[in-house]
């Protein structure tokens, strides 16, 4: 059974406002200091400032079962909903901030981030996006290259079941997932192209690398890509999530995708269908159609289903099955977290918004 880990990235923002605020550091520091409110084995700190510094981070536990992703997550968010009272700040749980100041975003200040934010100007100014990272260990890079082709043709379906992005600048973008069409701005972003070999791969990123586009390997921004720092496959396409299930889910799907790798069709759809699909999926969520492994367009229940389908046999050696029927049911009947972002808005502007992201983190579903 293949491991997997899950990264989450949290806003902060000044409860009262709903703006951002530079405090990753000083919760990170609150999380350190109280170890006793994370799973034994989770890492420590439980959080860490990401490239804004109104971003934190968190990492499971390498896990082998969903039960261990979901026991780690909850973990980190009941630290960080403890330390986030204890601190006055709010936490929003979405893709992209609903709303943000006119200035550009404070970037966190390490060297890195700091040289990133600096080739990237206005870009990094208003990179408040928030995304769920979702790693699955693979035996070797040839390995890895085989999952990241299999995967390609169902980003799409990912990143709409993961919508959770509907508003920016304190209004409604129209869009399931903003953060998905954010994104395009970087200079190296979407769906990765297909390659050869793990050979070929190493080749054309070191040609990214000699140019003045990227500042390394980790500024290729692909929804998925092979981790530099991990023997994993690491996909990057879905927003922030609301609850820890959902994080959960994208990951079983995620690891029964790598799971079955090499019986994908011999002929995936061409790169624009791909593109697309991206696009369909940013623009719509569920409540549309969606691209399929073979370029066809159906409805968004349908390709979820031709999903699980693909991926059954993986999904039942691993034990996921059941929970993966159960969190597709369930996100199909009460929509994505960009669908129930605008019920919570509709019902009481950001006070509703504030209390949901609130409920979510700390609900155990």
């Amino acid at each position: 059974m293949a491991t997997f880990g899950i990264e989450e990235e949290f806003l902060l923002v000044d409860p009262a406002t709903g703006l951002p605020e530079p405090r990753a550091a000083e919760l990170s520091q609150a999380l350190a200091a109280a170890p006793g409110a994370l799973a034994p084995g989770a890492p420590a700190p439980a959080g860490q400032a990401e490239f804004l510094a109104c971003q934190l981070e968190t990492s499971t536990v390498i896990c082998e079962t969903l039960d261990e992703a979901a026991e780690s997550l909850l973990s980190a968010r009941t630290a960080i909903a403890r330390a986030a009272a204890e601190t006055g700040t709010g936490v929003v749980l979405s893709g992209a901030a609903p709303r943000i100041a006119n200035a550009p975003a404070e970037v966190s200040g390490t060297e890195r981030y700091l040289a990133m934010g600096a080739l990237t100007g206005a870009v990094a100014g208003e990179h408040y996006l928030n995304g769920t990272h979702v790693h699955v260990a693979v035996p070797n890079r040839e390995s890895g290259i085989a999952a990241l082709n299999a995967l390609r043709p169902w980003l799409s379906t990912l990143a709409a079941l993961g919508a959770n992005s509907p508003f920016w600048r304190g209004r409604d973008t129209s869009f399931a997932s903003w953060r998905l069409i954010h994104y395009r701005r970087w200079s190296v972003q979407g769906c990765p192209p297909e390659f050869a070999d793990a050979a070929d791969y190493e080749r054309r990123l070191a040609r990214l690398l000699a140019s003045d586009a990227v500042l390394d390997a980790g500024h290729i921004g692909w929804a998925a890509r092979l981790s530099q720092r991990y023997p994993t496959v690491e996909v990057r396409v879905s927003d922030a999530q609301l609850e820890a299930a959902d994080s959960v889910l994208l990951a079983a799907l995620v690891r029964g995708l790598v799971l079955t790798a090499g019986t994908e069709p011999d002929t995936p759809p061409e790169p624009e269908l791909l593109d697309a699909g991206l696009w369909q999926a940013a623009r719509y969520g569920l409540g549309g159609r969606l691209m399929g492994a073979l370029g066809d367009s159906a409805a968004a229940a349908d390709q979820v289903g031709a999903l699980v389908e693909h991926i059954r046999p993986s999904l039942e050696d691993s034990g996921d099955l059941d929970y993966v029927l159960a969190g597709v049911q369930r996100l199909l009947a009460t929509g994505t977290g960009a669908d129930r972002q605008r019920s919570a808005y509709a019902s009481a502007g950001w006070e509703g918004l504030a209390r949901l992201y609130g409920q979510a983190l700390t609900a155990e579903g």
